[in-house]
């Protein structure tokens, strides 16, 4: 299935110069949203994952649906003030300004192999910094799995030593 072709630019947004890839149609369609799960799931399906972490906004949208399809729990990470308990942070930097993200304290530990899914990977940055978060806490990282990858950004290159696939890649 070409689930490219369900992936608009936005041009513009969130600012001038940004190319926001808009996901909105491919959620809509229920097969390609099927067929992306699955593709994003696959490579791990026998990696010993406990958890999947997601990333705040859209890895929400992901995260819960690969966790299931793997069948493992899932781990919220989010922006900060989100989180009702006691939470570690990651301050980081992206291609227009910075950003931080949580975690609850008690989310994962030494014993957890974790999986990070994401819609995007552009630059790394988001993906580094939850990497830093959930190496902080000790767990393991199997790799990090995402929708699309914006390779022409080199992101991946942030990521050094982690298993990372994304289903689409934009050269």
């Amino acid at each position: 299935m070409d689930i490219h072709r369900l992936i608009r630019d936005v041009p513009d947004y969130p600012q001038p110069g940004i190319v926001f890839k808009d996901i909105t149609p491919l959620l809509a369609d229920s097969a390609a949203l099927h067929h992306a799960v699955e593709a994003m799931s696959a490579p791990f399906a026998h990696a010993n994952i406990d958890l999947v972490a997601g990333i705040e906004a859209r890895g929400f949208i992901f995260g819960p649906l690969v966790a299931r399809h793997l069948d493992v729990g899932f781990m919220p990470v989010r922006k900060p003030g989100k989180l009702p308990a006691d939470t570690t942070s990651v301050t980081y930097d992206l291609e227009y300004g910075s950003d931080t993200l949580e975690v609850h304290s008690d989310a994962c530990g030494p014993e957890s192999s974790v999986l990070i899914v994401d819609d995007v990977l552009a630059t790394g940055g988001t993906l580094a910094a939850a990497r830093t978060l959930v190496e902080s806490m000790e767990a393991s990282i199997v790799g990090i799995s995402v929708l699309v990858e914006l390779a022409f950004l080199e992101g991946r290159a942030k990521l050094d030593g982690i298993v990372t696939h994304a289903v689409v890649e934009v050269d």
